[in-house]
C-alpha cells in the first residue's frame, strides 16, 4: 500500500508512536523515528519495526526547537530519498487539578504538544511544497481536544489547539494537493493511561464508566487509522478528525 513512500514518526520511541511505525514499516514504507531519547535507550523499539524489512532511521530530535527540526528533515530526506507522510504524534500529559497547574506545566504541555507540532508539520509542509510532493501529514489529537475531562487542562487546551493547527493547514496546503488530517484516540492502554490504569484504582475506576463498548483502546487500533490516513483509501481526505475513542464523547449516563 505504500511501497516507495518515506514516513516520519516523530515520539516513534513511545508506544502510540511505535506502533505507528511498525504498520507504516508493514504497509510498505521507509520509516524515520524522532523521539527526544537517545538511540541507546531506544534500540529494543527500533529493532522491532527493523525485523519488518525496510529501511529505519533513527534520530534524536527535541520538536520545542526549530534548527534540530530543520536538521533532522534534511538528513532524512539525504538519507532515505524524500518525505511523504508525515506523523506528528509526540506529546506528553502530566496529570494535575487546575488550581495546582504550575506555568512550568502549562508552558511545557503548548511547547511539546503545540508549538513542537507547528515546528514539524511546516517545516515538513515546506518541503514537501518545494518537491512537489502530495504528502500526507496526520496529527495525533485526542477525544479530550473537545471533551474535558479532569485534571488535564493544559493536555486538553493543548490538543485543541492542534486540531485548529490541523484544519488551518489542510486549507491553506490543499492547493498543493497535500492532505492533512488529525486521529484522536480515546483512552488507550498505552502510555500515561496505561500506567495509570495499572496504578491508580481511582483512575481505573472512572474510565471503566466511561467507555460505551468496554475497554480502553489498543496501540494497533490507532495505528490501523494512521495507515489508512496515509494511504490511498483517504485520498479525498483533508481537515478531518478521525475519532476512535469507543464511544467517550458519547457520553456514559448511570440508568
Amino acid at each position: 500500500m505504500l511501497s516507495g513512500k518515506v514516513a516520519l514518526v516523530t515520539g516513534g520511541a513511545g508506544d502510540l508512536g511505535n506502533e505507528m511505525a511498525l504498520h507504516l514499516a508493514q504497509a510498505g514504507a521507509s520509516v524515520a523515528i524522532w523521539d527526544v531519547k537517545p538511540e541507546s535507550d531506544a534500540l529494543e523499539r527500533i529493532r522491532r519495526v527493523n525485523l519488518v524489512g525496510g529501511r529505519v532511521l533513527y534520530q534524536q530530535v527535541d520538536i520545542r526547537d526549530r534548527r534540530p527540526v530543520e536538521a533532522a528533515y534534511d538528513q532524512l530526506i539525504a538519507e532515505l530519498g524524500g518525505l511523504d507522510i508525515v506523523c506528528a504524534n509526540a506529546g506528553i500529559v502530566e496529570a494535575a487539578p487546575f488550581l495546582e497547574i504550575t506555568p512550568e506545566n502549562w508552558q511545557r504541555h503548548l511547547d511539546i504538544n503545540l508549538t513542537g507540532s507547528f515546528h514539524v508539520g511546516q517545516a515538513a509542509a515546506k518541503r514537501m511544497v518545494k518537491a512537489g510532493t502530495k504528502g500526507r501529514i496526520i496529527f495525533t489529537s485526542s477525544w479530550v481536544a473537545e471533551i474535558p475531562w479532569p485534571e488535564i487542562a493544559a493536555y486538553t487546551a493543548s490538543k485543541a489547539g492542534v486540531n485548529m493547527l490541523m484544519k488551518q493547514m489542510a486549507r491553506e496546503l490543499a492547493v498543493y494537493g497535500i492532505r492533512v488530517n488529525a486521529i484522536a484516540p480515546g483512552i488507550v492502554k498505552a502510555g500515561l493511561a496505561g500506567r495509570q490504569l495499572a496504578d491508580e484504582p481511582q483512575y481505573a475506576a472512572r474510565v471503566a464508566k466511561v467507555i460505551p463498548l468496554g475497554d480502553p483502546g489498543t496501540p494497533v487500533e490507532i495505528a490501523q487509522a494512521v495507515v489508512y490516513l496515509a494511504g490511498p483509501h483517504a485520498e479525498y481526505m483533508t481537515g478531518s478528525i478521525l475519532l476512535l475513542d469507543g464511544g467517550c464523547s458519547l457520553f456514559q449516563f448511570d440508568s
